[in-house]
């Protein structure tokens, strides 16, 4: 790691401005910046931090022109009952939940859910590996986005020893079958890994443990994968060498920049599926009745919530 105290310490406070929501952040005006911790301190030069806000706001540009594209796939998926599984897949900090948050901040959840599933239970070790995932699987004119998928046994179940040789080697056995029955059945599968470096996922890990809006995101699982880094990218190679098929091939998101992760990410998801603009009837509201006998009752003032602000 080259960099200096200073030059992470710059890196910390430039995630922590990033993570704030995109409609808030663009109401930034210029003497804002100087209120959030760590900003006055800068080491940045007023050209730099020129630039650096001009980047910003055309990458919201951007983002939000793809937004609007995302619904209009998700309004092709629902007339159509296309069927859509999109999987997330990386090391830990490499900004899947970055992405589909912003895949799914303008969409309808009831069309586009996410699922992020937790580690199985006593009797979900029982089952067949993959039932537990089945049963998150879209019905006709839904896309599911899985936050991490079956792809654990691959990489965290590997690594940290929660699975046997023999298990390992049924997935990768299994697997591309399993996946094959679901495009046969209907259902598009979509596979992202998102790739960073040693020195990124470590300028990461600094920021959230400096973030106490973050620090939760830091488990101890987390933290021995970053000392099994080079197992982990052993792990990965196999997987995306014994996985990567025809009917649901693998692709590689370069995720060092978070913000052109998305937009890529997000732009090439769209180019995935013959989607088209649905158009809608006019809206038109109806006429509010009035009724003379209604009397609206009083709410008693101790059911109100305070208003402090």
């Amino acid at each position: 790691m080259n960099l200096s105290d200073a030059e992470v310490m710059q890196r910390i406070s430039d995630d922590l401005l990033d993570s704030y929501d995109e409609e808030f952040e663009l109401e930034f005006e210029d003497q804002i910046y100087n209120q959030i911790p760590g900003m006055a301190e800068s080491r940045q030069s007023p050209d730099e931090v020129l630039r650096h806000k001009e980047a910003r706001r055309q990458y919201f540009r951007e983002l939000f022109r793809l937004q609007i594209e995302l619904v209009k796939l998700q309004d092709w998926v629902a007339e159509t009952g296309h069927k859509v599984v999109i999987l997330f897949e990386g090391r830990d900090a490499a900004g899947k939940g970055g992405v589909i948050k912003r895949i799914t901040q303008r969409l309808n959840p009831r069309i586009c859910r996410v699922a992020a599933l937790p580690a199985p239970n006593e009797r979900e070790r029982t089952q067949w590996y993959f039932q537990r995932y089945v049963s998150h699987l879209p019905a006709a004119g839904e896309m599911v986005l899985f936050d991490r998928s079956w792809y654990n046994r691959a990489g965290v179940e590997r690594v940290m020893g929660f699975c046997n040789d023999a298990e390992y080697e049924e997935f990768f056995r299994t697997v591309p079958d399993f996946e094959r029955m679901l495009v046969r059945s209907g259902i598009q599968v979509i596979k992202y890994w998102f790739s960073i470096s040693d020195d990124e996922q470590y300028l990461r890990f600094m920021g959230r443990i400096h973030d106490p809006l973050k620090q939760w995101k830091l488990s101890p699982m987390d933290l021995e994968s970053r000392r099994r880094w080079e197992q982990y990218t052993k792990a990965k190679e196999v997987m995306l060498e014994r996985t990567h098929i025809t009917e649901a091939p693998w692709w590689v998101v370069e995720a060092i920049d978070k913000k052109k992760a998305r937009l890529n990410c997000i732009d090439h998801l769209l180019k995935q599926m013959p989607y088209r603009e649905i158009k809608r009837q006019a809206i038109a509201l109806p006429p509010r009745e009035h009724h003379d006998d209604y009397v609206r009752r009083p709410v008693p003032k101790d059911m109100f919530v305070p208003e402090i602000y």
